[in-house]
Order: C-alpha cells, then structure tokens, then sequence
C-alpha cells in the first residue's frame, strides 16, 4: 500500500544542478502558457482576472510541493468554469470558498482511506459525456463576447439555454470590430501550432515554443489599442488588481454548509477525476508512477488554500502538465517555479492585462472547449458502444448542457448503475440440466449421469437483488425427491439472494424435497454461514464437487 509521501521528497535525493536549470526553464514556460489560459478561465468562472492567477499561484505551488506526482502543473481548469460560475451567481464569493473548502476536505478525505483507486468506478461514458456537455457551455458563454453582442442592463443568463436564448434575442447587435479582432485571435490560436509543426529544423522549434494563447492576446491589443477600435476589453468590464494573494476566512455557518454541500462534492469529484487523469497521462510520458492518494489528499489541500487566498477551484490541467514534460520539467520543483514566475508577473505586469480584447478572450476559450470536449472519442463511442452506454453518453451530455453538472453527474451515475444492473441480471441465469438419452448427440458429452427423481439446475453469474428472483422461478415435478444446486459460476451473493435461498429452502421441505449445494465458492459461502443457511441445510449437502453432489442425491431418494 502507498504511503502518503509526496513525490518531492523522493525526487530531491537525487535532484543535480542540470535538473534544476531544466525545471526552472519548464515553470518559466508552463507560466507563459497558464497566464492567459488563468486569466481566461477566470472571467469564464464568472469571476476576476486576478481570481485565476491566484488560484495557479496559491493551488499549484501546493499541489506541486504536497503532490504524488513529478510533473503535475495545477491550477484553473475549463471542467469548473460552468459549475463556479453558477455558484457564483446564486451565492457569491462566500458560497464558492465554502464550496471549494469542503471539497478540498473531502478530497483529502479520499486521499487519506485510500480511495484513490476508486475513481475508476465512475464510468468511462460520464466522464466523456459530461467533459463534452462542459466544453459545449464553455463555447456557447463565449458567444456574446466573440460576437461583441450588447444585452440590455440588467440582463445576466446564467444557466445555458438562458445564454442560447439571450444569444438569439440580442443577435442583431453584433459589433463587427469585435468579431475581426475575434476571427483573427482565432486564427492565430489554430494556425500557429500548425506553422511550428511544418516549418523545419529550428525555426519550427521556435515557433512551437512561443505560446499560440499569448501570441493571440497580444495580436488583439495591438488591433484594439493600434488601431482605436471600438471593442469591450478586461479592463472596461472588469476592475483589474495586481495585489498579491490575502488570506481571508469566509464566513461558514450551517445553512451555508448545507447549500453547498452537494456542489462541493462535485468539485470534489471533479478534481479527483481530472488530476488522476492527468497523472496517468504524464506517467506515460516520463515512465513513471503517480501515487494517487497523495495526489488527492494535496489537491484537497490545494484546494483549500486556494478559497482561503481568494482563489477558485483548482485540479490538475493535462494540457499544462504536457508543456511541462516537453519543456524538460522532471520534478515538482518545475511547478512551484511556475507558481513563483505567475506571482512576479501578477504584480508586476497585471494592469496590462486591462488592455485584453474579450473576443481574444472568447477565441483562447473557443479553443479550450474545442481541445477538451473529444468529439471525435465521443462519436467513436456512439458508433461502437453496446445501447445502454450510448444512453448513458447521451443523458449525461445533454443533462450537462441543459441543467448542469451536478445533476448531469448525479442522474449519469443513478442511470448507469440501473443500467449495469439490469446487464447483469440479464447475464445471470438459472437454468436445469437437458435431459438427453441419445448418447449420438453433440451435448451428450457434457451431461451427467443424473440419479431418477432428482433435478439439477446451475447458477451462471453473481446472485445480487436484480438477478435473485430467477431462484425461485424453479419448478418441481410431480416425483422430485432431490433439488441439486450447482453454484461454480456464483461468485457472489448479496442479502436479497440469501433471503430468496432461504425461501427456496422453506419451499423444497413444504414439497419434500431434499436441498443439495455443490461447489460453493468462498464468498457465498462466508455468506451462507453468517446467515445460518449453512447449518439449515445441513453441512453433509454442501459438496465440493458435482459428482459429489449427484451421489449424495442418490444415496437420499434410495433411503426415502
């Protein structure tokens, strides 16, 4: 089993002064990278500009100090923008940092019992459903800043389909100037990557370095600011700080608590998922092993630290952690300098951050929703899936977009569990032994000799609630002295499937007719004798082998 060690005090027995170069110039990259995707994620959380660069300053120094990975770069993440910014909406700052407190509670809660490797119990098909449902509401909040709409005072949707209405409503006044500097921001994002791949030698090594995210933001304050172009920038809409990170303490009561309780637990649940997902990622990457429940138990106090210094909810970002790795950065020395290079740039370079055109904004977003929201995952499930997971794709995609993530996450794993569990009683069955003389016949070779007025039926797959009434749908002949139960496929059994045994019992003495198990494995076995069935039936019935169990049925309806 993991200890709870952080993966800075294993690398530094061996840290070399050529590490610490390479991981100084990886933070100084990964930074350059995390300025305006922070800055970009945080007016998308509905909140300040400063709001990100606090939560990538405060968040990722601790995740990276406290964490179980060597790479990990945390900080803002597209996958909270919607369920902050509604938090927001509804109950302020107060109610996100006491969201944001309790989820970083429970995250260490899930690091401390170990549960690390239970995130692999939330299925595949939620994840990408509401990852996509994500990256949907992402974009379509995007719109009226891409667009330069104007909405009349006091007009503020919150809720997506609020948004697509508002959209549609206000769409003749769109502000052209906005939608150039949009179109060009936009172009750069998806053409400069490009250009960096198919220029040769150094030159496309250059360009690859030079962040596409950066290069846009200042294409857009040259347009705007150059050319006096009438177009909403950070600083018209919003009051711009260059103020260091201040501890507060939020003011917690119950009635607050009890709100947000179950938007806690999806942030909780959130961050769990996304940073494991991105470990796993960069293990690949540098041939290493993350230790999970580190992982979580330092995203919760990352977390918490992040709502105590005015930051959002934070999680390990995949994109950043990859220009991590590329960048030469081996250790969690990488993203604490990123940490330190953000804070020098939020109080020295902040107040040019008021000269950002929104629509620069809306096209880095634009493409964050496009990077994460994996349609081309998302129509290879829809083509190759079995019905049900199609289904549960689906649901929690348009929940996610509809109404929102809790509920999305909430319903998806309600439906998939119903869904699984009707998978499972379908493939558990009870069924009798064919009874065939015609010794020519294929099947023939499989059978037993079966002793006269004795009946045989096998259990094949787990005996839970959804599967345990097929027991009793056995039927009895007329001459039956001997029910045979054979129970090698049975590898659980759960209270429902034990009382419906226990019926079934009840039911061969009114009929007289004696109850015979055969090769009960361990599990329901323990089960059986806890109950006291195993007494009930008798220890003599319970045989290890089928053969065993046909003797014993003879022996019986011979002595009857």
């Amino acid at each position: 089993m993991e200890k709870l060690k952080p993966k800075l005090f294993s690398v530094m027995k061996t840290y070399t002064k050529e590490q610490f170069v390479k991981d100084v110039v990886a933070g100084i990259i990964v930074a350059i990278i995390a300025l305006p995707l922070s800055i970009a994620l945080a007016l998308a959380s509905g909140v300040g500009p400063e709001k990100g660069l606090y939560t990538a300053i405060v968040a990722g120094f601790v995740i990276s100090a406290l964490g179980g990975s060597r790479v990990q770069i945390s900080g803002p993440t597209a996958a909270f923008a919607t369920i902050v910014a509604g938090i927001v909406a509804t109950s302020g700052m107060e109610g996100l940092a006491v969201a944001t407190i309790m989820a970083g509670i429970l995250l260490i809660l899930m690091g401390v019992f170990r549960l690390g490797s239970l995130i692999r119990f939330i299925p595949y098909t939620i994840t990408t459903g509401f990852t996509a449902g994500i990256a949907v509401t992402i974009a379509i909040g995007q719109i009226k800043d891409f667009l330069g709409l104007t909405y009349p005072k006091g007009t503020s949707p919150v809720e997506t389909m609020e948004k697509v209405k508002a959209v549609i409503t206000y769409i003749g006044t769109i502000n052209i100037q906005a939608l150039i500097v949009g179109v060009v921001c936009l172009a750069i994002l998806i053409l400069w990557p490009v250009l960096g791949h198919k220029l040769p030698g150094r030159l496309g090594k250059v360009i690859s370095a030079i962040p596409a995210s950066l290069l846009a933001v200042i294409a857009g304050i040259i347009m705007v600011s150059g050319l006096r172009m009438e177009v909403n920038t950070i600083g018209s809409l919003y009051e711009i700080s260059n103020k260091p990170p201040v501890f507060s303490i939020p003011k917690i009561n119950f009635t607050l608590i009890n709100e947000q309780f179950g938007n806690a637990l999806t942030i909780a649940i959130l961050a769990a998922v996304e940073s494991l997902l991105s470990c796993v990622v960069s293990d690949s990457m540098i041939n290493s092993r993350h230790n999970s429940n580190m992982e979580l138990a330092a995203q919760g106090v990352g977390n918490i630290c992040s709502a105590l210094f005015g930051g959002i909810p934070a999680t390990g970002a995949i994109a950043r952690t990859a220009a991590n790795v590329k960048n030469g950065g081996r250790t969690p020395v990488s993203g604490m300098v990123h940490a330190v290079v953000l804070f020098l740039i939020l109080v020295i370079f902040m107040p040019y951050a008021a000269l950002i055109p929104m629509p620069a904004i809306a096209a880095i977003l634009f493409m964050v929703a496009y990077n994460m929201c994996g349609f081309r995952e998302f129509i290879y499930l829809i083509r190759t899936s079995p019905k049900s997971d199609i289904s549960v794709l689906v649901v929690t995609f348009v929940l996610t977009v509809v109404f929102d993530l809790v509920v999305a996450i909430e319903i998806g794993i309600v439906f998939a569990a119903v869904l699984f569990m009707k998978r499972m009683s379908d493939v558990t069955q009870v069924e009798g032994w064919k009874y065939i003389e015609n010794d020519n016949d294929p099947d023939a070779i499989e059978l037993k000799a079966v002793p006269e007025n004795t009946l045989v039926y096998e259990i094949s797959g787990p005996m839970f609630f959804a599967a345990a009434d097929k027991l009793l749908r056995i039927t009895f002949r007329d001459n039956t002295r001997s029910l045979v139960i054979r129970m090698r496929s049975v590898s659980a059994v759960d209270a429902t499937a034990m009382h419906n045994l226990e019926q079934l019992l009840d039911m061969c003495r009114s009929k007289g007719v004696h109850l015979i198990l055969s090769h009960v494995n361990e599990q329901p076995m323990k089960v059986m004798q806890k109950s006291g069935f195993y007494e009930a039936v008798g220890a003599e019935n319970f045989c290890k082998h089928i053969d065993d169990a046909l003797v014993r049925a003879k022996e019986y309806n011979e002595t009857v």
